[in-house]
């Protein structure tokens, strides 16, 4: 049953998106109802996999294969292990949650809703994917939905930021196909199928001076949308202009597409290509942390702010693949999760205020908490979460990037933790200008969501943050051990 669930959870978004083309556009409320619906049975279908999810052996499961053009070895083949399967929790936890946060959406909703199912349904099929070349397709075909999505809802400069956007993300993948296409050939297997790649390449590795120069291909071609200074800037520029939900899907999980697929095909397949590039990695993304961070001290419109901060914590997560070393590799994955979730969350508060004042400035806000009492509690745990506060997933992964950093690049590592100072300068210095003082105006609109359905996205995601601080094991049991298996196997 497990395989046939996970089959499922790319394929019910995609044919509720197709359905939705049939149904007359004046049924708004029928188009949000079918939207969350797909994304609320994709959800359950995730947590019950988590659930039945088998921690020995540590490896692949619920594989599903179908053969597609048998001839050129491709088949539709699913299936996840740790990493794979956390990464789609994070998806199913902020695809649901942009559902109700989509609601907000009042102009041309069948055509939003198509697209954004599209997006989620694009997303589930990379986390999933066993085989090479539907990975790669699906990877590609997320980019699709975000031009319309930012170009036809988003604000300031859509235009600018949904190609500037779409032009980044495009060179990238044209430079990681090539990566793709070298590995198919080198491994001399006709097949795109991940696992008999990997376990050719453990039996007889392509050598050192191929991995040498395939390598940065791979890495810097999935680096454009992991924000990899200096190819991030469409990033924020992108977050600002896109509407509430689609920047959560950016910013929480179209983004960790990048190191997911630095995980699951360089240090996999390219072990020795690897530890030649991986130093120049672990520089730039110290790059990350700091420059970002400094960009976000001097923003003053609110969604700038949460772009160049999650830009800057993309830099711990570039760091903690750089380590190449379990430890770090664990905090990795963890830290994916809990910055997408907590990133989701910002984008959605930051969304909501908006709605309410119609301004995102700093210097326009002031003394909302008087107003909007639950969204200011939301926020200044979001910041904290965000700050590395004990208590939230957030500071136990980068506990753990930090050790295993300190082995192989310590000054790296002692910078990373100044960039969590910088961090908690602009979070908590936006939160006093933003919720506390006296009020600038009257706000008539400004208030709280009133019913528990309006509030159950921010509390989902809150939740979960606070859920795995304090049961990390609940997580690490899962990502621990395919960890382990991947750096072994390397």
């Amino acid at each position: 049953m497990e395989p046939l669930v996970l089959l499922l959870l790319p394929l019910v978004p995609l044919v509720a998106a197709l359905t939705l083309i049939f149904i007359p556009r004046e049924k708004t409320e029928l188009f949000r109802k079918i939207t969350l619906a797909a994304t609320s049975i994709s959800f359950a279908g995730t947590v019950f996999l988590f659930v039945r999810f088998p921690l020995d052996p540590a490896g692949t499961h619920f594989i599903f294969r179908m053969d597609w053009v048998p001839a050129l070895g491709i088949s539709y083949q699913t299936g996840v292990d740790g990493i794979g399967l956390t990464l789609t929790l994070l998806h199913a936890l902020v695809s649901t949650s942009g559902a109700f946060i989509s609601l907000w959406i009042k102009e041309r909703v069948k055509e939003y809703s198509i697209f954004y199912l599209v997006l989620v349904a694009s997303i589930y099929g990379v986390f999933t994917s066993l085989d090479l070349f539907f990975l790669y397709l699906f990877y590609e075909m997320s980019v699709i939905p975000m031009y319309p999505l930012i170009g036809i809802w988003g604000s300031q400069n859509k235009v600018y930021a949904t190609t500037k956007l779409t032009i980044y993300i495009t060179t990238g993948a044209v430079l990681a196909l090539a990566g793709i296409l070298s590995l198919y050939g080198a491994a001399g297997l006709q097949t795109f199928d991940l696992l008999a790649i990997r376990e050719a390449l453990n039996v007889q590795p392509v050598g050192i001076e191929y991995e040498r120069w395939i390598t940065p291909f791979l890495l810097f071609g999935f680096g454009v949308i992991a924000s990899l200074w200096p190819l991030h800037s469409w990033s924020p520029i992108g977050y600002a202009a896109a509407p509430s939900a689609v920047s959560m899907l950016h910013a929480g999980v179209l983004k960790k597409m990048g190191p997911y697929l630095m995980i699951r095909l360089v240090l996999t397949f390219l072990p020795n290509g690897a530890r030649l590039w991986l130093p120049l990695i672990a520089l730039l993304a110290t790059v990350n942390i700091l420059y970002a961070a400094f960009a976000a001290i001097h923003q003053k419109d609110l969604k700038f702010l949460i772009g160049f901060s999650s830009v800057s914590h993309m830099g711990y997560v570039l760091l903690g693949i750089a380590c190449f070393n379990e430890t770090a590799l664990t905090g990795t994955i963890l830290l994916m999760f809990s910055h997408g979730v907590m990133a989701a969350c910002a984008f959605a508060l930051v969304g909501f205020i908006y709605e309410k004042t119609h301004t995102r400035m700093i210097p326009d806000l002031g003394g909302l908490g008087r107003k909007m009492p639950f969204i200011s509690v939301c926020f200044v745990m979001t910041a904290m979460a965000s700050a590395g506060l004990p208590g939230f997933s957030n500071f136990v992964s980068e506990l753990l990037i930090f050790i295993g950093a300190w082995r192989d690049y310590r000054w790296p590592a002692v910078l990373a933790v100044l960039g969590i100072l910088f961090t908690s300068v602009y979070l908590l210095r936006a939160v006093r200008k933003v919720f506390f003082g006296p009020l600038t105006r009257d706000w008539k609109g400004a208030e709280d969501p009133k019913t528990l359905l309006a509030r159950l996205p921010f509390l989902l995601l809150l939740g979960s943050l606070l859920l795995f601080g304090f049961w990390p094991e609940g997580l690490l049991r899962v990502i621990q051990p395919s960890a382990a298996l991947l750096l072994g196997g390397s």
